[in-house]
């Protein structure tokens, strides 16, 4: 978790802001193709870092074959224009991708 104008969000072990795709299901990712070069996943088994739920923290296969993380079921992902720690640059772009606050809901502002 990290402390952002938008709130406490969902962030990687380094810092680096996560976020959620409206479009995707529980557990299965909508985001395919061309969207993952400006949406990379975050791949593996997720670990708990500071202030995150670990009750909420999963993965499920992707289509192909890749182990995704996920947050109360939302599959995770990076910006690709998010270049350091604190950034949030991707939080609302067309209106679909969001952070999550620590009970895994999107915060939409």
């Amino acid at each position: 978790m990290s402390d952002t104008p938008l709130g406490s969000i969902v962030v990687d072990g380094a810092g680096m802001t996560l976020y959620m795709f409206t479009k995707d299901a529980s557990n299965t990712s909508a985001c395919e193709g061309d969207c993952l070069v400006k949406w990379p996943p975050l791949l593996g088994k997720p670990k708990a870092g500071a202030g995150v739920d670990d009750s909420k923290l999963g993965s499920f296969t992707r289509k192909d074959g890749r182990e995704q993380a996920t947050y109360n079921g939302w599959p995770l992902y990076y910006w690709f224009n998010d270049k350091a720690k604190g950034d949030t640059t991707g939080q609302n772009v067309g209106s679909v991708w969001f952070v999550l606050d620590r009970d895994g809901n999107p915060i939409k502002k």
